[in-house]
């Protein structure tokens, strides 16, 4: 009967705004920014629907950006964007500190390679010559807001393998290897769509826009000690380039 279809279509459009205005209140009301959300399954118990009409009211409270989703975790009220200064003597851990947020840094994997045209041209050593690959994801208050894939000269720093392997951060891992100062020589910004992989890792949908800053760190004399490509989830995080 297509009368009832339509009356049945209309319904689940008033259901599903509904949710969402409601969900909006709770937001609004009761629970702050980062706070995560009841799972799919105990909103439709609430609300008496089925699970389709709640991802339809999530789903469009994500397109307001209001919420966000991670994968494998729930939806999660969206928070301020990270303020992340772009300066000479960048440091992740220090510099989310002072806005009050909580940082972190997880490693994903490191592999030690022969270097790319790429890096050996950022880093002035031969093509092929050793590098360090690092791969990990950047966190603020325990959400990823940004993956890195950085590169170090193998024979420049033979202890940084061992540094990150006991769980140091980049900074003291430097310092273990006798590098107790460097400073950003360059940074480049650019945008870009996130590919899949990219997109699993800042819990993105294929395509989404993502920030890219590519960027050479040096010991204060100038020698290369770190190229790096970071990859930032754009509602998350505010770049701000500041003098030191």
């Amino acid at each position: 009967n297509p009368s009832r279809e339509v009356s049945m279509t209309r319904t689940e459009n008033a259901l599903w705004r509904q949710i969402a205005e409601t969900i909006t209140r709770d937001i609004e009301e009761r629970l702050g920014p980062g706070d995560k959300l009841p799972t799919e399954a105990e909103l439709a118990a609430r609300f008496g629907v089925n699970r389709h009409t709640v991802r339809r009211a999530l789903a469009s409270l994500t397109e307001l950006g209001m919420i966000h989703t991670r994968r494998g975790a729930g939806a999660f009220v969206t928070a301020r964007p990270t303020e992340y200064p772009l300066s000479r003597r960048m440091r992740f851990h220090r510099a989310v500190s002072a806005t009050g947020r909580v940082p972190g840094r997880r490693i994903l994997g490191t592999l030690t390679a022969p270097a790319s045209d790429t890096e050996a041209k950022a880093l002035q050593i031969g093509v092929g010559a050793s590098v360090l690959r690092v791969e990990g994801l950047t966190l603020s208050d325990g959400v990823t807001i940004g993956h890195f894939r950085s590169s170090f000269p193998g024979d420049r720093l033979p202890g940084m393998s061992d540094a990150l392997a006991k769980g140091l951060g980049i900074t003291d891992a430097l310092a273990a290897c006798g590098i107790d100062d460097y400073l950003r020589a360059w940074t480049h910004l650019s945008a870009r769509s996130s590919d899949s992989i990219l997109a699993g890792h800042l819990s993105l949908r294929p395509g989404d826009p993502v920030m890219r800053a590519e960027a050479l760190n040096t010991t204060p004399e100038g020698t290369p000690v770190e190229y790096a490509e970071g990859h930032f989830a754009g509602e998350r995080v505010t770049l701000t380039v500041t003098p030191d």
